[in-house]
C-alpha cells in the first residue's frame, strides 16, 4: 500500500463516529490534565488503561494518544496566564508567556502557543508518515543480535539521559528488567522470582506497576510537598495575534518543530528537554537576547512548538521498533500489548488499520485542540481553582476500582500499594521512575532476542560483535555513558556549590 492509500485507510478508521468521539474525549481530557498541577498524562493513562479492555484497539490507542499530546497543549494555558506549568514541558513557557500576560498580551501568547502547537503537531505527524515505513523496512531485517543490542542501547540511553546520576538511572533500568522477568520462563516453563506465590506465576501485570508508580507514588509525593496554589489569573486581552507577532514567530515555530522532532525520536528526552533546548537555542541566536525573560514571543513559539513536535515524533520508535522513548510512550506500548497488539517492525503490515488510523487521528486531534484551546480558554482557567485535596481521593478510588475490575484479585491492590510506596521512597533518593518503567517493557523483549541470538550462534557471545550493526549499537551505548557521566557529575558539583 502506498502512502496515499494508507492515509485514506487511516482517515476512514479515524473518522468513524466512535473513534471521533474517543479522539475528542482524549484531547479534551489531555487539555484538562495539562492545566491541572499534580495531574499528568502518565497518571491519567495509568488510571484509564483498565477501561480500554473491551474497547477496540484503534479506539483505545486514539484516546490514550490524544491524552498525551493534548496535555502539551493544556500546559501552556496555566503557564501563560497563572505562571503555573501544569506540565514539566511548559516550564520554559512561563518565562516569557507570563510576562506577556502581565503586559496585557496573554491572548496573543495563547494564540501563538496554539498555532505553534498545531503546526508542530501537524508536521510531526507528517514525519511519522514519511519516516515510519522506511524505518520499519530497515528494522524488519535486523537479526536477533542486532535487535538485542538496539534494545540494550535504548535502555542505556534512557537511564543516562534522565535527571539524576547515571548510576541511579542504570540501577532503576535493571530493577525494571528484573520485575519484567517475574513469572514463568517462556522457553523452559519454570518459575522465576515468584517466591512460591501462585499469583506471580503469570508475571506482574503492567497496569499494577503503572498505577502504583504514577498514581499512588505521585499523589503521596504531591501531598508531601507544599500545595501549588494558582496565583492571580492574568487578563487574556485579544486572542488574535498581530501581524508583527506572526512575523516574529513563524521562524521560531519552524526551528522549534525541527528541534522537537529530533528530540522526540531520541530515547530519554521527550517534550521537556526539547522545549528547553528550543528556548535556549532561540535566545542564543536572537539579535537582542536581553528581550528573553521580559515577554519575547519567540520564546513562547519555540518552546510550545518543540514540545508538541516531540510528543508526535515519539511515536516513531514506539510503533515501528517497539521501543518507547519516554515513560508515557512505555505506558502506551504497554496498553497496546495488553490489548493483544505487538508494536514493532511487523505492526504496519499486520495492523495497518490501527497504525494509519492513529496517524490520521493525530491530525484530527490537533485540529480539535486548536478549536478547544482558544475559544474556551476562560473555562479551562477556572478549572485551576479546584483544590488538589479534592482530586486525589477520586484518583485513588478510580485507580483501585479500575485495577480490581481487571482480574478481581485483591492481591493486585496489595502489589499496587507496594509499588507505590517503593516508588515514593526511591523518588526521595532521587531515582527517576522513567528507566524503571521502560525496563519493565523492554526487559522481556531484550531477553527474548538475546536468547534467540545465543541459540542461533550455539552459545557463542561473539555473535554480538561479529554483526557490524550490533557492534555499532554496543559502541554507541558505551559512548553515551562515557559522555553523559562526566557532564552529570560536573552539573551536580556545580549545584552543590
Amino acid at each position: 500500500m502506498d502512502a496515499l492509500h494508507s492515509l485514506a485507510l487511516g482517515f476512514q478508521v479515524a473518522s468513524s463516529p466512535l473513534n471521533l468521539f474517543y479522539c475528542l474525549i482524549g484531547v479534551s481530557l489531555g487539555t484538562l490534565i495539562g492545566i491541572l498541577p499534580g495531574v499528568g498524562p502518565l497518571l491519567t493513562i495509568a488510571m484509564l488503561i483498565p477501561l480500554t479492555f473491551g474497547m477496540p484497539p484503534e479506539s483505545s490507542v486514539i484516546m490514550l494518544a490524544g491524552i498525551y499530546y493534548g496535555a502539551s497543549y493544556g500546559g501552556s494555558t496555566a503557564a501563560i496566564l497563572v505562571n503555573l506549568p501544569g506540565e514539566p514541558s511548559s516550564v520554559v513557557t512561563c518565562i516569557d508567556g507570563h510576562q506577556m500576560a502581565r503586559q496585557g498580551r496573554g491572548g496573543a501568547a495563547l494564540a501563538i502557543a496554539a498555532i505553534g502547537s498545531f503546526v508542530a503537531g501537524s508536521i510531526g505527524t507528517a514525519l511519522i508518515v514519511l519516516c515510519a515505513p522506511i524505518l520499519q523496512q530497515w528494522v524488519i531485517n535486523f537479526s536477533p543480535a542486532d535487535y538485542a543490542s538496539l534494545i540494550f542501547m535504548a535502555l542505556i540511553a534512557t537511564a543516562t539521559l534522565v535527571q539524576g546520576s547515571v548510576l541511579n538511572g542504570i540501577g532503576m533500568a535493571l530493577l525494571g528488567v528484573l520485575i519484567g522477568l517475574v513469572g514463568m520462563d517462556p522457553m523452559t516453563g519454570s518459575s522465576r522470582f515468584t517466591f512460591g506465590s501462585l499469583e506471580l506465576m503469570d508475571g506482574i501485570d503492567f497496569v499494577v506497576v503503572a498505577i502504583g508508580v504514577f498514581a499512588i507514588a505521585e499523589i503521596v509525593q504531591t501531598l508531601d510537598e507544599k500545595e501549588n496554589r494558582p496565583g492571580e489569573v492574568a487578563a487574556t486581552g485579544s486572542i488574535w495575534p498581530s501581524l508583527a507577532d506572526l512575523k516574529a514567530s513563524w521562524l521560531p515555530i519552524l526551528r522549534g518543530t525541527g528541534i522537537g522532532a529530533l528530540f522526540g525520536i531520541l530515547p530519554g528526552t521527550g517534550p521537556t528537554i526539547s522545549s528547553i533546548a528550543a528556548y535556549f537555542f532561540e535566545r542564543r541566536i536572537a539579535r537582542d537576547p536581553s528581550r528573553f525573560g521580559r515577554g519575547a514571543i519567540e520564546g513562547v513559539a519555540a518552546a510550545e512548538s518543540a514540545n508538541n513536535a516531540a510528543a508526535q515524533t515519539g511515536f516513531i520508535p514506539t510503533m515501528t521498533m517497539g521501543i518507547p522513548g519516554s515513560a508515557t510512550m512505555a505506558m502506551l506500548l504497554g496498553a497496546l500489548m495488553m490489548n493483544g497488539v505487538n508494536p514493532g517492525p511487523n505492526m504496519i503490515n499486520q495492523r495497518p488499520e490501527l497504525f494509519w488510523g492513529l496517524i490520521a487521528s493525530m491530525w484530527i486531534g490537533n485540529l480539535m485542540l486548536l478549536i478547544l484551546n482558544l475559544p474556551l480558554v476562560g473555562m479551562w482557567v477556572k478549572i485551576l481553582s479546584v483544590p488538589y485535596r479534592w482530586l486525589f481521593p477520586a484518583i485513588l478510588v478510580f485507580s483501585a476500582l479500575g485495577l480490581y475490575s481487571l482480574n478481581l484479585r485483591a492481591f493486585d491492590l496489595y502489589l499496587m500499594l507496594g509499588f507505590g510506596v517503593g516508588a515514593y521512597l526511591l523518588a526521595r533518593l532521587r531515582c527517576e521512575p522513567v528507566p524503571f518503567i521502560i525496563g519493565i517493557i523492554l526487559g522481556p523483549m531484550l531477553e527474548e532476542h538475546f536468547r534467540r541470538a545465543m541459540v542461533i550462534s550455539h552459545g557463542d557471545p561473539g555473535v554480538f560483535v561479529t554483526s557490524w550493526l550490533s557492534l555499532l549499537f554496543l559502541v554507541l551505548s558505551v559512548l553515551i555513558v562515557l559522555l553523559m557521566a562526566p557532564r552529570k557529575r560536573l552539573r551536580a558539583e556545580a549545584a552543590a556549590i
